[in-house]
């Protein structure tokens, strides 16, 4: 039976589903558009929705509790996410790269305080 407005709820419209995403704060958020990369909680890893480790990971299970959603590549990377090396090689590439540089930055600057002292050295 229809309602009065027509239609079997009553002339009422289901609601617009909802998506919960990461921000680059790291804090959850509603949104009426789903993301379009997911990550990994415990890992700090994100990637497409259709890579195939990650689809591989949700079928053995106990991935999907960690599962986080993100609106875009940028929101995933201030969040402090990492790219995934299957789906993203080319944005892996590039943030090898500047991890890399930004560890040997770090270990110059630091210099003969983040060596070890040699036993016997004067």
């Amino acid at each position: 039976m229809a309602g009065p407005r027509g239609g079997p709820w009553g002339g009422l419209a289901p609601a617009p589903p909802e998506y919960t995403l990461l921000g680059p704060d790291r804090r959850p958020y509603r949104s009426a558009v789903p993301g379009q990369f997911g990550g990994h909680r415990r890992s700090r890893i994100y990637g497409r929705l259709d890579c195939p480790s990650a689809r591989r990971a949700i079928a053995r299970g106990g991935y999907v509790a960690h599962r986080v959603f993100f609106a875009d590549e940028p929101a995933a990377v201030a969040a402090g996410y990492r790219p995934c090396a299957v789906c993203l090689p080319g944005a892996y590439a590039t943030w090898l790269a500047r991890g890399s540089a930004a560890q040997a930055h770090r270990l110059r600057r630091d210099g003969a305080a983040a060596r070890p002292q040699r036993r016997g050295a004067k």
